[in-house]
This record gives C-alpha cells, sequence and structure tokens, in this order.
C-alpha cells in the first residue's frame, strides 16, 4: 500500500514538471518577434536598363556575276574551223577563241576587189574621155555639151568605184570575223558547240560566254522594311560614286559557300528602281574586288550587311530566361521584389538582345542566378 502511494506520487511530480515546461515554452513562443523578409533576401547582381547603340548584322542571300559578262556570237554564219581555247580556260583581250571556215568570205572578198579594179578602170577611161574632148572644144570643133555628158560619165563611174570600194571593205570586215577574238580578258564559260557545226547570228544559244572577274557583283534582295530602315540610315548615299573616296556607301562582307568569311570587304553600289510587286523585296547590288580570283559568275554567298541603331534598350541574352515561346526577364519592383516580366525582342547585337517591349530606363533586372528565385521573393541588389 505504502509503495503504491509512492508510485502515485512520483507520476504526479512528473506530470507537474511536464506541465511547468510546456508553460515556459508557450510562454516563449508568444514573446519572439516576426522574422521580417528583407533581413533574409538574397544577394544577386543585377542590372540598370538604359539606351545605348547596338550594331546588328543581317543576312541576305546574294548570286555572283562577273563584272563584264560579254555573250561570243558569231558576226559570219559558216562552218566551225577551230576551237582555239578550252572550257574554264582565261584568255586576254584580243586573243583568237573560234574560227569559221573563211572560204567563202575569201572568195566573196576576191570577187568585190575584181569588181573594185573594173570600177577603176571604167573611171580611167572617163577621164581620157573628158581629156580628149577638151582640146576640140577649145577649137570649137564639137558641141561643148558633149564634154559635159563626159563628164556625167566620169561622175558616174566614180560613184561606181566608191561603192565597189565600200563593197570590199565589207568583205574584209566579214573574213576578219571569220576569227573570233575575246572582246575582254577573262574567264571562258560553257562551249555548247563543237568543230563542224554551222553557226550563225541568230542561233538561240551564244558560243560561248566571257566573265571578266577581276571585280564580281553579289546582285541580293532585301524586304521593303528592311530597305526603308537602311536608305533612312544611308540619306546621304550616292550610289554614283563607285570609288572608295565616298563615305557614304555602306560597306559588305561576304560568306561564301563553303561557309568562311571573305576576306576583301566591298560596297553597296546599286539599288534597283523598283520594288518587286509579288515578293515585295528590293535588289541590290555590292561589289567585291576579286584579287584572289576565287570567285566565278554564277556562285553564290550571303551578304552580311551591317546596321547600327540608336537609343535602343539592350539587355544580355544571359539575363533572359525563356518559357515555350516567349522570353522574361526577373524584374525587380520598388519593394526589391522579383517580378517575371515578358519582353519582345526586334533582334541581336553582339552578346545583347534589342529589347522593344516590357522594360525602360531605370528599370533593374536579375543578371544571374535565376534557379534560386521564385516570384514575388525578396532580393537583395549586387552591383
Amino acid at each position: 500500500m505504502i509503495t503504491r502511494k509512492k508510485n502515485l506520487l512520483v507520476a504526479f511530480a512528473s506530470l507537474l514538471m511536464i506541465g511547468t515546461l510546456v508553460l515556459a515554452n508557450s510562454c516563449n513562443i508568444s514573446t519572439k518577434k516576426p522574422v521580417d523578409p528583407k533581413e533574409n533576401a538574397l544577394a544577386l547582381p543585377v542590372i540598370k536598363i538604359d539606351t545605348a547603340t547596338a550594331i546588328t548584322v543581317k543576312d541576305y542571300i546574294g548570286t555572283i556575276e562577273g563584272k563584264v559578262n560579254v555573250e561570243i556570237r558569231p558576226q559570219v554564219e559558216g562552218i566551225l574551223d577551230e576551237i582555239y581555247v578550252d572550257e574554264g580556260a582565261f584568255v586576254k583581250e584580243g586573243q583568237p577563241l573560234f574560227k569559221i571556215n573563211p572560204q567563202p568570205y575569201q572568195e566573196k572578198l576576191n570577187n568585190e576587189i575584181a569588181t573594185e579594179n573594173v570600177e577603176k578602170a571604167k573611171l580611167k577611161n572617163a577621164q581620157l574621155e573628158i581629156d580628149r574632148l577638151k582640146p576640140l572644144i577649145d577649137n570649137e570643133v564639137i558641141a561643148e555639151v558633149q564634154l559635159e555628158t563626159a563628164k556625167s560619165n566620169y561622175e558616174i563611174a566614180k560613184a561606181s568605184l566608191a561603192k565597189a570600194s565600200a563593197s570590199v571593205a565589207s568583205a574584209k570586215i566579214s573574213l576578219e570575223y571569220t576569227i573570233i577574238k575575246a572582246p575582254v580578258s577573262g574567264y571562258i564559260g560553257r562551249i555548247p558547240k563543237r568543230i563542224g557545226n554551222l553557226v550563225a547570228k541568230n542561233d538561240s544559244q551564244p558560243m560561248t560566254v566571257l566573265s571578266d572577274v577581276s571585280d564580281v557583283y553579289v546582285y541580293f534582295g532585301m524586304s521593303e522594311s528592311d530597305f526603308l530602315y537602311f536608305t533612312k540610315s544611308n540619306q546621304k548615299l550616292d550610289t554614283s560614286k563607285t570609288n572608295d573616296s565616298n563615305q557614304n556607301l555602306p560597306k559588305v562582307t561576304l560568306i561564301l559557300a563553303d561557309g568562311h568569311e571573305y576576306t576583301e570587304r566591298g560596297v553597296v553600289d546599286a539599288i534597283n528602281g523598283q520594288v518587286n510587286r509579288n515578293t515585295g523585296a528590293i535588289s541590290l547590288r555590292a561589289t567585291f574586288p576579286n584579287s584572289q580570283d576565287v570567285m566565278r559568275s554564277g556562285n553564290s554567298g550571303t551578304v552580311k550587311l551591317q546596321e547600327t541603331k540608336h537609343n535602343v534598350i539592350l539587355v544580355p541574352q544571359v539575363a533572359t530566361t525563356s518559357i515555350q515561346d516567349k522570353t522574361f526577364v526577373y524584374l525587380l519592383d520598388n519593394e526589391s521584389k522579383v517580378k517575371l516580366q515578358s519582353i519582345s525582342i526586334e533582334g541581336v547585337s553582339g552578346t545583347n538582345y534589342i529589347v522593344t517591349e516590357g522594360l525602360k530606363r531605370g528599370d533593374i533586372i536579375i543578371k544571374t542566378g535565376f534557379d534560386k528565385l521564385t516570384e514575388g521573393m525578396y532580393v537583395k541588389p549586387m552591383n
């Protein structure tokens, strides 16, 4: 019995101690101050938005043509006797390319020369007749009208000789045309005709195309909106001056078909006078020196045109995040709270985006540490 009372007393004492501890803890909890979330704000680097000058580069697909492309066509008809060059060969101005059978034209020249000689003899006879009649007129042996007739015959013979001489000159030109020479220096294109083929002026295909590629033209098209910006940015552009002294001509670079950038820069020196109504594009021409002799007519490439835009908002690409098809930044409000802000992007300048909507001057955005952020949390800005 005594033992049982003792156990009850021990249990009562234990309950009393537990109650005292619970009461003490309750008092401590009720007196503890609430935690300020700003004191535990995450410190992250930030960027203050400002306007700047952006340099953008736009790509345009272009086709390459030699500065001079000459279709070689025969001036006379005949059988092709000789081909002096091969496709792809470089030729100099005046170098023989083809030979047309000259025999018919040589014979025609011989006939014209013979006719000319006949007319020369007739003219001589007419002069002799005048010389014979003059003394007779002076001595009043014959009427003066006979001398006038002789003089008229002389003028007719003189005109006939001039006509014959012109025919000889024409026959010589035709004979010379049987040797077809290079009008300019350049590279020979495809030669569709072969020895023994008949060639004529009205052939559908030229005998070949000769390309002078010491300089090349690159033709490319840009959209109407790009062209409007281009012309506004180059209001002093004078395409009538194509030399290096015109500082207003915009420089361009060229990416060749193998993906390498051409070492020499070109210049935009011609603009088409009309916009294509079907495509809404306008054609431009850039001239490139081809001192390394790596480009040919028919090549393709990509023209890179640099544009400068002033007073635009630039945001580093690393300071943005993509969600589905939209781009966002983490924007801080006046209380340094994080807000996920959508932005509109116009283009790229180096490692920056050009932002047109969603940000303004003076805004502050988070630069890095997005994996630690949730919308609405406080951030301690770091420079």
